[in-house]
């Protein structure tokens, strides 16, 4: 179904001139045609025209020059052709480039092409030496809005240079049916049946150059020979109806050439036709104009704006008046009558009176004692009450920063009001500010995901910031591993110059305390080491190079730390070792998807590398901490538990030898970026931790993931079977029986232990909770995970935040196939499934803050599903939580939700167009 939807949009495929970004270019083929030749009489009567080239010979040598116009005024100089001696034709065969790309023509656009005679008295439009032999306009768009291509034949309007106007003189092609109104301004004749089957055979033949006819070569030689004779034979047809013409016209004047004679005494008119060829392109291209993003943000906007409420700010509206819009009969009401430009300054400021009234308002409650013992009555208390419980997504309105600013020095008791305040605050005044910073060393302490909002983008005030890093100095390493990620994300907010010959951390307080704690703790260095090496690589638009050198600095910083440190110098060394052994595992998984090989060829290709002495994989002396979790040190590699699995990257399986006698598998992948899969396993290992202090243990399974580049990383492997080789494997209740088969009690209903069970009914609530807050998508047999154990865990988390390449997928994977292992849903393990969702729901909710600041601070992070929307990115999961529903109405929901996913039948269908894919690729 996918591949025939495909072919059917592909017929329909077609491209916009501003993203043709190739320069504007046109080949000059021939000039074809003739004219009456002067008369003898008439050259030695005028001089001027006894020595222009082509009265002299109908072979004269010419040379043809092309601009760009629009709007009635060139847009390039004019390019010309080289010198050409001609003989027996006209023949350029010659391409000229223009000094413009496509993608900047406006939709006027045309080609003035000129044709230039040589004479030495000059003349009319003349230029120097130059006389215009004839001109013609062609335009760059057509009616329908396509860019001209492939071979074009213009009308050239002879003794006249080409105006290039909107409104030309000169028209290159002369449209049916406007025959009569163009005649006054053109030479067009009236054209009869043969002209008219010439003009469709030369639109056959176009369509044969474009690649429209199928090629035939025998058959088209025979073609064109029949083209050439009609063509030759519809020429001499119109000499001789001109010559009977003019002698009709000489007869009824009785002035022989008073009207058939040309504008330099010619008998008859001439006729010239010149052939040029554009260039042509696989698809249509239609005109598509520049969007401009809104004009930059004031430099006197009272508060910082983050970039999402930059991109929502209004954007330039214009209503057109009269004498625009070309509609001058008045129209109705005023507005037709004005013209409303969008002015920056006065668009992203606050209201005028607005700045005014907090500025008397606020000048009122500066240090006054009345203003410190300022106590809220009943009704103000439920109002900044209410202001509290806001998200952080929240926008406050003018009237409740005014409420938060009088009654700042009584909310110093509420940890929560910190970050209310902080917004309520015009920065950009700096009496106001200084009094601001006073405020916020009064304050209480406030908790982690407070501080983290005020490390976001939305905050650029040092001291704000400062603030934020003192509170984090209280967080203990095991917490602060928890966001370190976005710590990391939350350097390109410091606003410090890379330039300067300064270190970092005198500049900026989050990069001393983020180098200070991981120099101290090799758990935090180990990962902040790996987290600025793929800031550094990252090299896409969207990482400016100054944020590259940002990191770049930070990771020197952090060496230059480390060797201060006593056993740092070590700790630097085993971080270099780890980049060895990643560079090596690289270049053989390179060396592997390279290879046109079967499986087994390369899986042994793996094991020779492994066991090859240059790469030094086979032992690790001393023992190195591994990557994706530096308690684990690793003494080598086992060559012969490698295992290369099949699919488009080939991920390599690698068995690695620990210091304690064990083993500990990682698939390493290359040519994928892996920091959206880690961004979502370090929100479920939070998750897990905040649930562990509820006292509410879902047995969730976190495995390790790091990515150690833009397109490579590594995952660690947990012993599993997905429900799709289970199902196939067991038809009857396969999740059922895959766990009796593990784990039999003949003393159970089930026939399954009973710790097994809780296990699994534990493990499936809390993941069902979780990637439906995230939004994960794609959800399948294939990547739902089921441990001998019972611990049910997601792999592959290639589409969050609501994201599904399939049409109608449940917003939770919740299948038949997973509530029959618990005994169907009349049975008492799904009552407490049920249960155990609604406690995880609960809980998650009560931390939503802490969440919604973390993928605040992802925005920039070049994360695929948030670059997407990056405004909305934080707006989708703050939907999922439902915050606007009190605890039972989102209990309620939320089961509402369970039973729908359960009911659904396009889960089902979804599976078993998965596996016929899955059979096909197969």
């Amino acid at each position: 179904m996918a591949t025939e939807f495909g072919r059917l949009m592909d017929s329909f495929s077609f491209a916009g001139s501003k993203e043709v970004d190739h320069p504007v270019s046109i080949r000059i083929v021939s000039l074809e045609g003739d004219e009456p030749a002067l008369k003898t009489s008439t050259l030695l009567e005028r001089p001027d025209l006894r020595h222009i080239g082509s009265n002299t010979s109908p072979h004269s040598d010419l040379y043809v020059t092309v601009q760009v116009w629009a709007g009635s005024k060139p847009l390039t100089v004019p390019v010309q052709t080289a010198y050409r001696a001609f003989r027996a034709e006209r023949k350029w065969n010659q391409w000229l480039e223009l000094p413009i790309h496509y993608s900047v023509l406006p939709a006027d656009a045309t080609l003035a092409i000129t044709v230039w005679d040589v004479s030495p008295v000059g003349g009319k439009d003349a230029i120097g030496h130059a006389t215009p032999f004839g001109g013609t306009t062609l335009p760059m768009f057509d009616d329908e809005n396509h860019i001209q291509k492939g071979r074009q034949k213009c009308i050239i309007h002879r003794h006249r240079k080409a105006d290039g106007l909107g409104n030309t003189t000169t028209p290159a092609l002369i449209a049916a049916g406007k025959g009569r109104k163009a005649r006054g301004k053109a030479d067009v004749r009236v054209v009869d049946k043969d002209a008219e089957e010439m003009d469709r055979l030369e639109k056959l033949l176009k369509k044969h150059e474009m690649g429209e006819i199928p090629r035939v070569d025998w058959l088209d030689q025979l073609v064109f020979r029949n083209v050439e004779q009609r063509e030759k034979a519809t020429q001499m047809a119109k000499r001789r109806q001109e010559r009977v013409k003019r002698l009709h016209m000489e007869h009824a004047n009785g002035t022989p050439g008073s009207q058939a004679s040309s504008s330099d005494g010619r008998d008859g008119l001439a006729s010239f036709l010149l052939t040029v060829e554009l260039p042509r392109f696989d698809h249509p291209v239609v005109f598509a104009d520049h969007e401009y993003d809104p004009p930059p943000v004031s430099s006197l906007q009272n508060q910082p704006l983050s970039a999402s409420q930059i991109n929502a700010a209004q954007k330039p509206q214009v209503q057109y008046g009269p004498g625009i819009n070309a509609n001058d009969d008045g129209g109705e009401g005023l507005n037709n009558r004005l013209i409303k430009l969008y002015d920056p300054e006065a668009g992203l400021r606050d209201n005028p009176c607005e700045a005014k009234h907090r500025r008397l308002f606020r000048s009122s409650h500066r240090h006054g004692i009345l203003d410190k013992d300022l106590k809220p009555n009943a009704k103000v208390r439920d109002e900044l009450a209410q202001i509290m419980s806001y998200s952080p997504t929240h926008v406050l309105s003018p009237e409740e920063t005014d409420l938060v600013w009088k009654f700042r020095y009584h909310l110093t008791r509420d940890k929560r009001a910190l970050t209310k305040f902080v917004k309520s605050v015009n920065w950009a005044d700096q009496g106001e500010a200084k009094q601001a910073i006073q405020v916020l060393g009064r304050w209480t302490s406030i908790d982690v995901d407070d501080a983290l909002e005020l490390l976001g983008p939305s905050f650029d005030n040092s001291g704000v910031r400062s603030y934020a890093v003192e509170r984090l100095r209280k967080a203990d390493d095991d917490e602060l591993l928890l966001y370190l990620l976005q710590l990391v994300q939350a350097l390109k907010y410091e606003h410090v110059s890379v330039d300067s010959g300064q270190d970092i951390t005198e500049d900026s307080s989050l990069a001393r305390f983020l180098v200070q704690r991981a120099a101290a703790n090799f758990m935090l260095g180990n990962y902040l080491y790996w987290y600025l090496m793929v800031e550094c690589d990252d090299h896409s638009p969207i990482q400016g190079a100054d944020t590259r050198e940002l990191y770049r600095k930070v990771a020197y910083e952090f060496m230059l730390e480390l060797e201060k440190r006593p056993g740092g110098a070590a700790e630097r060394k085993m971080l270099l070792r780890q980049a060895e052994m990643i560079a090596i595992l690289s270049k053989i998984a390179s060396e592997v998807k390279a290879s046109s090989e079967s499986i087994p060829k390369k899986v042994e290709r793996v094991r020779a590398a492994i066991s090859d002495p240059k790469n030094e994989l086979l032992t690790f002396d001393p023992p190195l901490a591994m990557p994706l979790d530096p308690s684990v040190q690793v003494t080598g590699v086992v060559p012969d538990q490698v295992i290369v699995f099949k699919s488009s990257l080939n991920p390599i399986k690698f068995t690695f030898k620990t210091a304690t006698g064990g083993t500990y598998p990682v698939i390493f992948k290359l040519g994928d970026d892996l920091r959206q899969d880690q961004l979502v396993i370090q929100i479920i290992t939070l998750m897990d931790q905040l649930l562990q202090k509820e006292n509410l243990d879902l047995k969730l399974s976190p495995y390790k993931i790091l990515a150690t580049s833009t397109s490579a990383g590594g995952s660690q492997f947990i012993q599993s079977q997905s429900l799709s080789s289970i199902v196939n494997k067991w038809k009857a209740n396969p999740a059922l029986a895959y766990l009796r088969h593990h784990n039999p009690d003949d003393r159970q209903p089930l026939g399954v232990r009973n710790d097994t069970i809780d296990t699994y009914v534990r493990s499936c609530a809390g993941y069902c909770v979780i990637t439906y807050i995230l939004g994960v998508g794609d959800r399948h047999l294939d990547n739902l995970l089921l441990a001998p154990d019972g611990h049910f865990f997601h792999a592959d988390f290639g589409f969050i935040l609501g994201r599904d390449p399939k049409p109608f997928a449940p917003a939770m994977k919740l299948s038949k196939e997973m509530v029959d292992c618990m005994g169907g849903d009349k049975s008492e393990n799904y009552k407490q499934f049920r249960e155990y969702c609604f406690l995880a729901y609960t809980a998650l909710r009560k931390s939503s803050n802490l969440i919604l600041n973390l993928f605040s601070l992802m925005v920039d992070a070049n994360i695929p599903d948030i670059r997407l929307e990056p405004d909305k990115a934080v707006l989708k999961v703050r939907d999922r939580f439902h915050l606007e529903l009190t605890e039972d109405e989102a209990i309620m929901q939320f089961g509402s939700l369970i039973d729908t996913s359960l009911t659904s039948y396009a889960p089902v269908l979804i599976d078993r167009f998965h596996e016929w894919t899955q059979a096909l690729r197969s």
